[in-house]
């Protein structure tokens, strides 16, 4: 018989290293770790899906449509990670700790990637939009599933797996609650990215130290290498994501990019180009230009006023830049304005840019002027006022909370509004470039038994553009206003406002309401045409 001199601690361990956690569970202190790391990687996932989601939102437009074509693939390959976690039978802290790095990389410049795609070839933009979501949730799904077999023991996966499960899902709520009301305004949508991204970075740094010694040395050597690698590009990331922003909008617009921000409505670009041309855009989308802006508002302002019978009072729904105000004090018998704009940072720049109160005449400082901060549908349904004219200066309906501005039950409500000898407008979007939704606003209108009058104009920035001007009473009748300086409409003008030719002129349209919001796809069916 051979003696054998090995000591216990010399013989091989019964099982792998790295499998010990299916054999003895983990200790109490590095449970806790990992339910606190559940905790932060439920906020980072719902983090990303709304990151997502939402910069295609900013891009594309129609929000319904981008939302939901996020969180349906998201939670697809939410499921196909689960279903692939069933082919990870060993190593699985080894496979977690690759997957947390993995879904920081992608995560954290996922708001980059998108805005290079977009900025550089936007044709692209939704392959790559759902390729990043797929590969998000792939990672995600494969979380659940592993940390399940990292924690329990084997007598105890039913309470592991709800104790995950209820840190996941309040993990899911904190990051609903945090991102519209402190992420996004406060760091915008490519800082929220590369924030979340750092903080499953550092999941995986705290996964490392705590549970390195259960991982072969060659595997615990090459993660801190890969790691410190993406770390080191969330943190560059988060410290230039600013200027990283800037570049890639900055591809977009032609002229220079002098103001910039994101509330937590809508990101708000300022533009000065050759001779001194000042654009304002939200989410991408031109509100003005200040070479051409006074056709739009000469047309969509002084039409109105003339119609109604009196204008001591008067109603603007938008306009928060401060145009249409311009224009309605040039009439002296006006003695009230009242503004209606949601966003208050574009009424506050409207207030304090110079070069924006140089075109509004520093017209949202007049004491004639007052300013409401609110969705103009629900101030509708608060106020009681009456008002002789009453102006609709709001964004396209290229999204269904914008739809609603131009549904049946909107204009109801402002017929409810409006003196019986009263006059209203609303721009309509383009008669030529989106000829059925032109028409749907104005068919809509008409459903509440206004009697409407189209109007178009050419605006240079915009191409044709269209209004629909209402009465209650009569079929409205404009007229020139007196002893009023203008710059565009004329007796001339007026003659052809009313003129529509044969590729603008009216086509069978149905009318929006809340319940079936058509506008908005027919919106967007209609613009896609132009490409």
């Amino acid at each position: 018989m051979v003696e054998n001199n090995l000591s216990p601690a010399d013989l091989p361990p019964p099982f792998p290293l790295e499998n010990i956690s299916e054999q003895t569970g983990v200790s109490r202190r590095e449970r806790a770790t990992l339910l606190i790391s559940v905790l932060i990687i439920s906020i980072c996932a719902l983090a990303y899906e709304l990151i997502v989601a939402t910069l295609s939102s900013y891009l594309l437009g129609d929000s319904v449509t981008q939302f939901s074509f996020t969180i349906g693939f998201f939670l697809f390959a939410m499921g196909l990670g689960a279903l692939i976690s069933r082919r990870i039978t060993s190593a699985e802290l080894r496979w977690f700790i690759i997957i947390e790095i993995a879904i920081g990389l992608f995560g954290g410049t996922s708001a980059v990637i998108l805005n290079a795609v977009f900025s550089t070839a936007d044709f692209y933009y939704t392959g790559v939009m759902l390729l990043i979501s797929t590969i998000i949730g792939m990672c995600v799904g494969l979380e659940i599933p592993l940390l399940t077999r990292i924690v329990a023991h084997r007598d105890q996966l039913s309470r592991a797996l709800s104790d995950i499960l209820s840190i996941d899902y309040i993990g899911s709520l904190l990051a609903s609650l945090a991102f519209p009301t402190i992420l996004l305004p406060i760091l915008g949508v490519n800082q929220t990215a590369f924030l979340m991204g750092l903080l499953n970075i550092c999941v995986a740094g705290i996964l490392l130290y705590t549970f390195g010694y259960r991982l072969q040395k060659q595997w615990k050597q090459r993660l801190w290498v890969v790691w410190s690698i993406v770390a080191a590009i969330m943190v560059a990331g988060s410290v230039l994501s600013t200027n990283i922003v800037r570049f890639f909008e900055q591809q977009l617009y032609s002229a220079v990019i002098i103001y910039e921000e994101q509330t937590p409505l809508q990101r708000i670009i300022m533009t000065r180009g050759t001779s001194n041309d000042l654009r304002l855009f939200i989410n991408g989308n031109i509100q003005f230009s200040s070479r051409d802006e006074y056709r739009y508002h000469e047309v969509l302002v002084h039409t109105v006023v003339s119609a109604a019978r009196t204008r001591d009072k008067v109603l603007v729904l938008g306009g928060g830049d401060g145009l249409v105000a311009r224009e309605l004090l040039k009439y002296d018998d006006i003695e009230e304005i009242i503004v209606v704009d949601l966003d208050p940072a574009i009424t506050n720049l409207a207030k304090t840019h110079p070069l924006l109160i140089g075109l509004n005449k520093d017209a949202m400082n007049d004491e004639r002027v007052t300013i409401v901060n609110s969705d103009a549908f629900k101030y509708l349904e608060d106020s009681d006022a009456l008002y002789p004219v009453i102006i609709a200066d709001l964004p396209d309906p290229n999204n269904e909370s914008l739809s609603k501005l131009y549904s049946s039950s909107f204009y109801k409500l402002v017929k409810q509004h409006l003196t019986r000898d009263g006059a209203f407008i609303t721009q309509a979007t383009s008669p030529y470039f989106v000829r059925e939704a032109f028409w749907t606003i104005v068919t809509t209108i008409e459903a509440n038994d206004f009697n409407v009058l189209p109007l178009r104009t050419h605006v240079p920035s915009f191409g044709e553009w269209g209004f629909a001007l209402a009465t209650q009473v009569q079929n409205p009748r404009i007229s020139l206003p007196e002893n009023i300086e203008l710059q565009y409409l004329n007796e001339g003008v007026l003659d052809t406002v009313t003129h529509f030719d044969p590729d603008t002129d009216r086509v069978p349209a149905q009318v929006n309401t809340l319940n079936t919001p058509i506008l908005t796809s027919i919106y967007e069916a209609g613009w896609r045409q132009w490409g």
